[in-house]
């Protein structure tokens, strides 16, 4: 795998994202997460798993300097499969436990929010679902899982206002679970998951099911005019120039 790493412990395993300085998310990183999720289920002696990002950044979310570039069957796939990620997330039946180095805004948000339990490093990061300042439509299915930590007055106010929030904040509305110093957040979220391992694992994962039974409804009740929808609001011409100026502008640093 060259962006994700699989690291085995005694019981459990550490899924260790590497792409670039921020680990922006395209095709590859997609479909190689997704293959280390289908790993880590079908691996008996790996009980549970960890999500780590690198320093300063967990995931900066979608790679849009990439997916610009994308003609419209790859856009297509892409997004396709990229939600398909997000259900295998959802529907991951053992803990899953998100370490949370640094920023996480969007599609590093939604893969934290995923997770059953979130620890974030304090400092000056940011995390929360920015899309709307870009022009991207965040599927119902995702705002369900947002909505489902923070609550769905909350979750509408600062999703339409592409609202990101500082860890302390985060931590205030639900949104993540515990705010450690920088150094701290991969053992603090090893030993939640040890935790969670400690628990008869039958009833454990059954219960999380139940659980998140209204967000795994959510995910597969998706249409197809509703991906339709999505795919023709990125090919837009505003949103095309909203994306094609962030790109020149990255270009500039």
């Amino acid at each position: 795998m060259a962006f994700i790493h699989l690291i085995k412990k005694e019981n459990y395993a550490i899924i260790q994202m590497d792409r670039e300085k921020a680990n922006p998310i395209n095709q590859s990183f997609v479909s190689e997460l997704r293959d280390v999720l289908k790993e880590c289920l079908s691996d008996d002696q790996i009980k549970g798993a960890i999500i780590n990002g690198k320093e300063n950044f967990f995931s900066a979310g979608l790679d849009l300097p990439e997916l610009y570039n994308y003609n419209e069957q790859e856009f297509s796939v892409f997004w396709k499969d990229f939600m398909g990620l997000v259900s295998d997330l959802v529907s991951f039946n053992k803990p899953l436990v998100a370490s949370i180095t640094g920023h996480a805004p969007a599609g590093g948000c939604i893969i934290a929010i995923c997770c059953d339990y979130r620890v974030m490093a304090e400092g000056n990061y940011k995390i929360g679902l920015n899309e709307i300042p870009v022009g991207i439509i965040v599927p119902r299915g995702i705002f369900d899982i947002y909505s489902f930590w923070i609550g769905q007055r909350r979750a509408f106010n600062y999703l339409m206002e592409g609202k990101l929030y500082s860890p302390q904040h985060a931590m205030e509305i639900g949104l993540v679970d515990e705010v450690v110093s920088p150094v701290d957040v991969l053992a603090t979220s090893e030993n939640k998951l040890k935790k969670y391992l400690q628990f008869e694992q039958t009833g454990w994962r059954m219960t999380k099911r139940q659980l998140k039974h209204n967000q795994l409804v959510a995910m597969s009740s998706i249409s197809t005019a509703e991906m339709d929808m999505f795919l023709q609001q990125w090919w837009s011409e505003p949103v095309r120039a909203i994306i094609g100026n962030f790109v020149q502008q990255l270009k500039k640093k």
